[in-house]
């Protein structure tokens, strides 16, 4: 996705840096504030994989001093949307294609250990959360919201590892689920952003196995969610409708 133009990018990151007046006044808000923009930016592909942040040109688009800047981008790469090279200079993380079996293989049992999980050690007040992320998804899928059905695809999937009660597993799924929403996002837009109904379909399904705490079936059920979904990814990934998109653009 190399057509990303400066001008465009810098106009709607210099909108989200003016909606924040003097957000510096308040300690952190200034770094808050660059990271939800720049972060929507990576996640929305405005800006490409490999794309050159620096912290010059982004205090000049955010009009704040250099600290703000670094603090964002600390915080984008804890979340391994950014990389910092040998050289110092950070770029926007690249997809690393390559690795995708490893990484579906990962995915796929993180999706079937904590479904299980829940069935078996889920209380009320989680399935209430989970009911109520669920809504938000099918919400978002209505409105075709892209990001939107990101976000709640992921809280919805890490309150159900939430509820089979391991730290552990959560903490994995989160990180897999966040490094996977760029795929994710390049996804929907093969569908235009409608994504089909069985997506909601299947959601509603896992719940009801994990509140009639049948762990066999959700294993049945996760592990159906997780192959489709790995099956469509991979189908567009080789399709030519892919080919325009630059996934290690160097700064």
């Amino acid at each position: 996705m190399r057509g990303i133009g400066e001008k465009k990018t810098k106009g709607r990151l210099g909108a989200a840096a003016a909606a924040q007046p003097g957000s510096e006044r308040v300690r952190g808000a200034g770094g808050q504030a660059v990271y939800h923009a720049l972060r929507k930016a990576i996640l929305e592909l405005e800006l490409a994989p490999g794309t050159g942040l620096d912290e010059v040109r982004l205090s000049e688009q955010f009009q704040m001093s250099r600290t703000p800047i670094r603090e964002a981008l600390v915080r984008l790469a804890a979340e391994g949307l950014v990389h910092t090279l040998p050289n110092r200079n950070t770029i926007v993380a690249p997809i690393d294609f390559v690795r995708l079996p490893v990484y579906f293989e990962a995915l796929t049992l993180m999706y079937r250990v904590t479904t299980l999980s829940a069935a078996r050690h889920h209380k009320p007040e989680h399935l209430a959360k989970i009911r109520s992320l669920q809504a938000h998804f099918a919400d978002s899928v209505r409105r075709r919201n892209a990001l939107a059905m990101i976000d709640a695809n992921r809280n919805f999937h890490v309150a159900i590892a939430e509820a089979g009660g391991n730290h552990y597993f959560t903490t994995l799924f989160a990180r897999l689920l966040d490094e996977g929403r760029r795929i994710l996002r390049v996804y929907y837009s093969s569908f235009d952003d409608r994504l089909p109904k069985q997506y909601v379909e299947e959601h509603d399904a896992i719940i009801a196995a994990i509140e009639a705490g049948d762990a066999e079936l959700c294993d049945k059920l996760a592990t159906a969610h997780a192959a489709q979904i790995v099956r469509q990814i991979q189908s567009y990934i080789v399709r030519d409708g892919a080919s325009h998109i630059t996934l290690d653009q160097q700064a």
